[in-house]
């Protein structure tokens, strides 16, 4: 029973690490690093840099870090534009306002 916890266990602890070693640099990145290095490479279109962003974390905290990062960005133009978040959110997307 109790090899049972510990294999279950190590599984979840496996699950929750955000961060994987490289073996290039002296230290791992961290999820909201690897989010904002991913969308950038994105937005100028630099698949060597996508390739190597997505290798920083597993693809679930890269998901929930791209994520974080948009919500973020949304807020933050919101607040410059003066809108609500839904609006700009569907701005953004080129979908007609409601």
């Amino acid at each position: 029973m109790w090899a049972r916890f510990r294999r279950s266990s190590a599984r979840v602890a496996d699950a929750l690490r955000t961060e994987t070693p490289t073996g290039r640099e002296g230290r791992a990145h961290n999820l909201f690093e690897a989010a904002a290095a991913y969308v950038s490479a994105c937005a100028e279109d630099d698949q060597d840099r996508i390739d190597e962003a997505s290798g920083w974390v597993s693809p679930e905290a890269l998901s929930f870090g791209v994520n974080e990062l948009a919500c973020r960005a949304v807020i933050a133009l919101a607040r410059e534009r003066d809108e609500s978040p839904r609006t700009v959110a569907r701005a953004l997307l080129g979908l007609p306002a409601v």
